[in-house]
């Protein structure tokens, strides 16, 4: 076998083993959305987690996320997963008493029972054939 020959069977190899072990995770996303009013969470980062694997999604401006583990938006192996959400909070500028200093204060907003997986109390189960967008609804703060 040439060397161009065993670099074409290397390669095709290659691409055969990705097909066979990279479609393996469920694309997966959806809306966090406030129960009081139904408007969306427009800050924060939606964590899918179980003991030994973590995916997460940045929330966009209009509440929505998609779920990435290792890029952005490549999905979740199936499984059981809990969920919850860091972040979600916004910095607001203000005057202190020191004449024009100006402080960042950082305003929480959902309840904080929602920042760990053990209190938030969401959870979801990933299979191939289940949906495929996970819509939230969360408190704010009390």
């Amino acid at each position: 076998m040439t060397n161009r020959h065993y670099q074409f069977n290397l390669l095709l190899l290659l691409v055969l083993l990705c097909a066979a072990g990279c479609g393996t995770n469920v694309p997966m996303g959806g809306t966090v959305t406030f129960s009081d009013d139904g408007s969306p969470l427009t800050a924060g980062t939606v964590f899918f987690t179980t003991d030994t694997f973590e995916a997460r999604g940045m929330l966009q401006s209009n509440g929505t996320y998609t779920i990435g583990s290792v890029t952005q938006a490549d999905g979740l192996p199936p499984g059981k997963y809990q969920v919850y959400i860091r972040d979600a909070h916004e910095y607001r500028t203000r005057n202190v008493a020191e004449g024009d200093t100006v402080a960042d204060t950082v305003v929480p907003l959902i309840d904080q029972k929602y920042a760990s997986p053990a209190t938030s109390g969401l959870e979801v189960e990933v299979n191939s054939s289940s949906q495929r967008t996970f819509n939230f609804t969360v408190d704010r703060p009390n």
